[in-house]
């Protein structure tokens, strides 16, 4: 075994700077009073020691942890299959690294690890919480106001328990889906079909009410609900070749769902975008140019939205892409050979 050097102490720092240690103090914890030619003897002090902080001792002068809970309320076999939370937690995580904040994950399997990640909140182990993936039933928004920590949402409020007016960043949903549908009617398709995202999530519902928006009372055979999985995008597409097989365009309510309708298109022996065009939604490059043939979506910038997300909780509406509690990201048609 080898023997650890001790760790400098705020009294070895104080004495090489020939300050008190009163005054190292003030200087780690970013405190006020000290003359700048103290505080840079201070900092070459503490760098010529190597000396690293007590975060715990920190915390209590500071009453900051520099630390972020990241709340995604779905299972981890969701989130750790689907890009989208990859590209959004990167966004988060660059910008808490800027900011040398660190990032803590807490995922909800079910209605038991609610209360957990409440109480987890109100104990006082992070400095602010972003929550997102949330649904319209779910008690985390009331949980999470009654834990008392600064909160940014990722999506819409939709909750039905009166928490609407809060801090969040979303996409234009549905100016996005408009834009994806027009596309379609452009090129001449007129039985235009939609595979919906889970309708109990804002996201979901407002790129439904664009493709409504578009088509207007639409044959309801030409609506399915899927669930921002493939494996749903499967089971959505073969029920609306089942109910329409004379459906000539799908917009799909994400690029997984649309990879999957993709699968069923090629194994019923339908071309695209020849017979059936397809357009998807998020524009997720693992998927969309991966697929055959490479897809049509609408982009959204999701790494982008989480940046924004950590800047909000960490700046407040100092932030300059702040415009009231909502910040709406532009969306824009990225096209490719599907349609």
């Amino acid at each position: 075994m080898t023997e650890t050097a001790p760790r400098p102490t705020l009294e070895a720092v104080a004495a090489r700077a020939g300050v008190s240690r009163a005054t190292v103090s003030r200087v780690v914890n970013g405190g006020d009073g000290v003359r700048e030619p103290l505080v840079e003897r201070v900092r070459r002090a503490v760098e010529e020691l190597g000396y690293v902080p007590n975060q715990a001792a920190r915390s209590l002068v500071t009453r900051r942890h520099d630390a972020v809970a990241v709340v995604i309320a779905e299972p981890e076999t969701r989130v750790f299959a689907d890009p989208f939370f990859a590209l959004q937690l990167r966004g988060i995580s660059k910008e808490l690294t800027a900011h040398d904040n660190q990032l803590v994950l807490l995922l909800t399997e079910g209605r038991d690890d609610h209360a957990r990640v409440a109480r987890y909140l109100a104990g006082g182990h992070v400095d602010g919480a972003l929550v997102f993936s949330l649904h319209l039933d779910d008690p985390l928004p009331g949980l999470i106001q009654g834990a008392g920590v600064p909160t940014v949402f990722g999506g819409r409020p939709g909750w039905s328990d009166g928490t609407r007016d809060v801090v969040h960043v979303d996409s234009d949903n549905r100016g996005g889906a408009r834009e994806a549908v027009r596309h379609l009617v452009d090129l001449g398709r007129r039985r235009v079909a939609h595979i919906t995202g889970p309708l109990d999530q804002t996201s979901a519902a407002d790129r439904l009410q664009g493709f409504l928006d578009v088509m207007g009372d639409t044959d309801q055979r030409l609506v399915a609900e899927g669930d921002f999985t493939p494996g749903g995008g499967e089971r959505a597409m073969r029920e609306l070749l089942d109910r329409s097989p004379d459906l000539d365009a799908v917009f799909a309510a994400n690029d997984l769902s649309a990879a999957g309708a993709l699968r069923v298109l090629r194994a019923r022996g339908r071309r695209v975008p020849e017979d059936v065009a397809v357009v998807g939604f998020d524009d997720m490059l693992p998927v969309a140019e991966q697929t055959d043939p490479p897809l049509t979506t609408v982009r959204q910038d999701i790494e982008e939205m989480g940046r924004i997300m950590a800047r909000l909780l960490l700046h407040g509406r100092h932030d300059p892409a702040a415009s009231g509690p909502g910040t709406v990201l532009p969306t824009t048609l990225i096209r490719r050979a599907s349609a």
